[in-house]
């Protein structure tokens, strides 16, 4: 088998070393089933346990309560941009939305669509550089339904190192694609949390929902078909159709893995290690520079620059040549991009901050 290189990709992103190792074994015989678990019926006792341990991890990492069903959908979080407001915010209702990245300006587009939509804070004019200070956007409008927040910018690489405060009668919702599971974090204090799997806890093709069951009786769903129904899903167990098997497994064991391994607290504690080290290499040079308020700055994608685009190109060939991949800034942004997910190692992460220390050497 080749030697496996150091991935900085933004996503689909770096997997846990021994999922991938226990995925090999599991895709030609899971358990003592005999089947591969990439072959076995949804809708047989040996899938039924990995979903259910699925959930049930989640629920446990994030502190869910009972009203609150965990789902496992398709489409990406993209498609939960519209299915959200398709869902909560037709007949004429409002909703306010924090605009701190791409991502986020994608969400609030697709809700316009659905109902009225206020946005009382964007940092687009200084190239998505932070998100608000907690507040900043103000006192809600009267009627609002939710507040919407991306919790990390993977473009931008800014992140929430908090979470927003909302009035009586108001449910926050956060698309936490690129952060998901990477800190402590009371999940019972929102009413709905979406996140794609590639970024943080598996391999692209599935979404994370979770939702509020109280809130389903609300939904506005004439004329949705069942799919876009968030009630049927609960309903159906996310299994209307069949669902993403093999990416559920891997979420089994990536929650799995974290469990095992002192939960969010112990991976909050190696992912600020992580990123400190780089950052710390930023700030301490006049050749690297941050691209996103320190204030702000993402944990998951540390987004910097030499300030030169040829050099920037230079540096990503030259550290492709020295198995240091996917460190290319986001096409829409330029610049240079190291997204260090939980189950980055600490290998990639000093030879990453040892590149770039003679890299400076050499062309600064």
């Amino acid at each position: 088998m080749k030697t496996r290189i150091h991935n900085f990709s933004a996503g689909p992103g770096v997997l846990p070393e021994p999922v991938l190792e226990q995925a090999c074994q599991d895709l030609w015989s899971h358990g003592d089933h005999g089947i591969g678990i990439a072959e076995c019926s949804h809708r047989g006792k040996q899938f039924d346990e990995v979903i259910a341990a699925a959930k049930e991890r989640i629920a446990r990492l994030l502190t869910l309560d009972d009203d609150q069903a965990v789902l496992f959908l398709h489409g990406g979080a993209r498609t939960q941009f519209y299915q959200l407001p398709m869902n909560f915010l037709r007949g004429g209702r409002r909703a306010t939305y924090l605009d701190t990245g791409a991502w986020s300006a994608y969400a609030i587009a697709d809700a316009k669509i659905y109902g009225t939509v206020d946005v009382p804070f964007s940092s687009k004019a200084n190239r998505y550089d932070r998100v608000p200070e907690p507040g900043e956007w103000g006192e809600l409008p009267e009627g609002t339904t939710y507040l919407h927040y991306t919790a990390n910018n993977t473009i931008a690489g800014t992140e929430f190192h908090y979470v927003p405060e909302v009035p009586d009668g108001v449910w926050l919702a956060s698309d936490m694609s690129s952060n998901f599971l990477s800190r402590p974090l009371d999940g019972s204090r929102f009413g709905f949390i979406y996140a794609g799997a590639q970024k943080n806890i598996g391999p692209a093709g599935t979404t994370v929902v979770i939702v509020r069951k109280s809130l389903l009786p609300r939904a506005n769903v004439d004329g949705l078909p069942k799919m876009l129904q968030y009630a049927v899903q609960v309903e159906k167990d996310s299994m209307l159709n069949t669902p993403t098997t093999f990416s559920i497994y891997m979420i089994e064991r990536v929650t799995a893995w974290l469990e095992e391994n002192g939960g969010l607290e112990a991976i909050e504690r190696r992912n600020v290690a992580q990123a400190d080290r780089l950052y710390g290499i930023i700030d301490a040079s006049d050749f690297w520079k941050g691209m996103s308020k320190p204030g702000s700055r993402s944990r998951m994608n540390v987004t910097f620059t030499t300030g030169d685009a040829d050099l920037d190109a230079t540096f990503v060939k030259q550290a492709s040549a020295a198995g240091l991949s996917g460190l290319k800034g986001h096409r829409s942004v330029g610049g240079l991009r190291a997204s260090i997910y939980n189950a980055q190692t600490d290998a990639a992460v000093d030879a990453l901050c040892d590149f770039m220390r003679e890299f400076e050497r050499t062309h600064g």
